[in-house]
């Protein structure tokens, strides 16, 4: 068995009907390039010569009512395909927009916790030789990188490739082996405790001393309140654009910025353009938390290896070339900043609170104002993707579009990955506070054009 981390299972105990913690990614397929032709039996088959090769795929929450801990990771011992791919069509003409609305939802539903977390639907009515496939992972069992590399799993190089090589499993557990590994954990937390208090101080230090210097990172709580920062229901809703990824490496070299700084850029002139348009742009700059990597920076156990930082979007600012290097020169800040705390301060922080702790603490936050309150106004995330063209049981991946969680308080998430040539960008929020998604995100495009002429 694998127990889970406090991190991993923090997200597990967040989630709630208006907060469903997943992420998901919505897949646009050629079927000209399947080998024999298209049809769903066929597609099935194919995925299934990969998941021995997926144990995220194949494992289930384990528990015991006497465990006083987190739950587990325990092998599904009677796993079957079927109950976790679903079939189903868009509705005439099947076009984006279509698209999106089946999409968003699927993204709406939690996952069933009686079986693995994860589901795969198969979209058809996209077009001739089209093909759309949206799969969701439960935040628990995969962060940004796991998701990625567990799409390297599924994915090939070549249209006929082979399967992967199976990978083992967390294998099974007793309830009363879970049990007595949870009382071992319980009594060793006060341990976690006393590793996590003296880094937290030292990290409260550093923070100061880099404020009163002008070194820190943008401060959480200092963001202006938007239309993003309510309450959320249990509905979704979602946009995606595709970008030309070289036209982002010019204007990288032409502004000695870095790729991320792109992202940034582009993120803050879309979104500047559309509170301006709906008369509602704050007089001071957007904040956006980032989640970071820690992935190979960590010792630490547990599928969610992240840090992150609070970034200045400087959407105060008109001119885009210039907001593009306030932009950079604060992000180099905020970088600089995270990393002087630690890769692991989050994931120890999480590691110190209990199971019981945990649920008293989201009882009190959920009795305070912060589900409207804006600590941040976005998440942004910048995933690297394959550099190559790949296949998905021998269709082609002509899209990648990463769609990560919302939540009160901070109901909109961009995620850009990269594929090939190309970047693209998955943008997820709540009907109830946005009209149309397909504005910001159509932004984008003329964002990048006008960056573009700057160079």
């Amino acid at each position: 068995m694998e127990r889970l981390s406090g991190l991993d299972a923090g997200l597990l105990y967040s989630e709630s009907a208006a907060v469903p913690l997943h992420v998901c990614s919505i897949l646009e397929l050629d079927t000209s390039t399947v080998p024999g032709g298209y049809n769903y039996e066929r597609f099935c088959a194919e995925l299934a010569k990969r998941i021995p090769a997926v144990p995220e795929f194949r494992t289930k929450l384990g528990d015991s009512q006497l465990n006083l801990d987190h739950p587990v990771w325990v092998e599904d011992k009677d796993f079957d395909l079927s109950r976790h791919v679903h079939r189903v069509a868009v509705p005439a003409p099947g076009g984006r927009e279509e698209l999106a609305e089946v999409c968003g939802q699927i993204a709406s539903t939690r996952l069933d916790r009686t079986k693995p977390l994860w589901e795969l639907w198969v979209i058809e009515g996209t077009g001739e030789h089209s093909l759309a496939v949206m799969i969701k992972v439960h935040h628990a069992a995969v962060d940004g990188v796991s998701a990625a590399n567990l799409l390297d799993q599924l994915l090939d190089s070549e249209p006929d490739a082979p399967p992967p090589d199976p990978v083992p499993g967390p294998g099974d557990a007793s309830r009363v082996g879970i049990a007595v590994d949870g009382l071992v954990r319980f009594l060793t937390r006060p341990w976690q405790l006393t590793r996590a208090v003296p880094v937290a101080a030292a990290m409260l230090a550093k923070t100061v001393n880099r404020a009163v210097t002008g070194q820190a990172m943008a401060a959480p709580f200092t963001a202006p309140h938007t239309r993003f920062n309510a309450e959320l229901t249990g509905e979704r809703c979602i946009a995606t654009v595709q970008l030309n990824l070289n036209d982002v490496k010019k204007v990288k070299n032409e502004f000695g910025v870095k790729v991320n700084d792109v992202v940034m850029a582009l993120c803050a002139g879309a979104l500047r353009g559309y509170l301006s348009d709906l008369g509602e742009l704050p007089d001071r700059p957007l904040i956006a938390v980032v989640p970071a990597s820690v992935h190979g920076e960590s010792d630490r156990p547990g599928r969610n290896q992240i840090s992150g930082m609070f970034c200045n979007l400087h959407t105060d600012v008109a001119d885009p070339g210039e907001r593009l290097q306030e932009i950079a020169e604060s992000d180099a800040r905020a970088k600089e900043h995270s990393g002087s705390l630690g890769p692991t301060l989050l994931i120890d922080l999480a590691q110190s609170i209990s199971r019981a702790g945990y649920t008293w603490l989201l009882g009190v936050l959920s009795r305070t104002p912060l589900k409207g309150t804006a600590i941040h106004n976005a998440v942004i995330s910048n995933v690297a993707g394959p550099p190559t063209t790949l296949y998905s049981c021998g269709a082609e991946v002509k899209a990648l579009y990463p769609l990560g969680p919302i939540f009160h308080g901070s109901g909109l998430n961009i995620t850009v990955m990269s594929l090939a040539d190309t970047m693209n960008v998955g943008i997820i929020s709540c009907p109830s506070l946005v009209d149309n998604l397909w504005d910001l995100a159509d932004r984008f495009s003329s964002e990048l054009e006008e960056l573009v002429r700057r160079c």
